[in-house]
């Protein structure tokens, strides 16, 4: 996260968000293969592990809410099955050997692998998750490519829609400041519902992840020998003895 936010800094300090802008703004001139650029992009940044949050809302801010979100909810799954094969094909056995080595990983190896595309669909869910590093560890372990790919599309969509629906936005009020376009009193509270809405999904969404994964980890943690996988975000506590 420290990481991330200092990439955003950077971004922001030189100004290459507004060269993302340009970018993506010629990337939608290309017609037919606008798309297939996008998502090569996407895909690229998911890969290498950089802060997509600039070509989300881009996307909703050049290509709208319907056909951004399509293509970033693509890319994005695209290139976090390119990081999970890396992982599962280039990064070795000792790499797979050192995951499953450690107690509580062992546990999301095996126990948890029976129940793939729901555990990746709900990290996905969460906020803040580091769902791009999350990409090469999943590829360590005995997670199913199938179950992997259907989990991070389903998971993906609710974060990329919001992302997507604040640049749409975000482009409407560019053009109401350039008088290019007008919206009623009508409009604007339904743009206000649709952000308060998205926001209520996401939370939401979120506490019903971390309670479906807590619930994983406790069942997989039993039949692991009594030691349940602390939730995400929460220190681990005394272990309990199995019945």
């Amino acid at each position: 996260m420290l990481f991330v936010g200092l990439i955003l800094v950077v971004l922001v300090y030189f100004d290459v968000h507004e060269q993302l802008v340009e970018l993506l703004e010629w990337i939608h001139a290309q017609g037919a293969m606008a798309a297939v650029f996008f998502i090569l992009l996407m895909a690229a940044v998911v890969v290498l592990l950089l802060p997509g949050i600039f070509l989300t809302t881009g996307a909703g801010f050049v290509f709208g809410l319907i056909e951004g979100t399509v293509l970033v909810v693509a890319g994005t799954v695209i290139g976090a099955s390119l990081a999970f094969l890396i992982a599962r094909h280039l990064f070795g056995e000792r790499a797979s050997r050192f995951i499953v080595s450690r107690s509580h990983l062992q546990v999301v190896s095996d126990e948890m692998a029976r129940h793939d595309l729901k555990v990746v669909m709900l990290t996905r869910l969460i906020p803040f998750f580091p769902s791009k590093i999350s990409n090469y560890f999943f590829g360590l372990t005995r997670f199913t490519f199938k179950g992997f790919v259907l989990g991070s599309l389903i998971g993906f969509i609710p974060f990329s829609l919001h992302n997507v629906y604040l640049g749409s936005i975000t482009a409407d009020l560019a053009s109401l400041s350039r008088g290019e376009v007008a919206r009623s009193p009508l409009q604007w509270a339904f743009y206000g519902l649709g952000f308060v809405a998205t926001i209520a999904a996401l939370l939401y969404f979120n506490n019903l992840a971390r309670r479906a994964l807590a619930a994983y980890s406790q069942e997989s943690g039993s039949l692991h020998g009594g030691k349940p996988v602390p939730e995400a975000g929460t220190a681990a506590g005394p272990a309990k003895g199995s019945s």
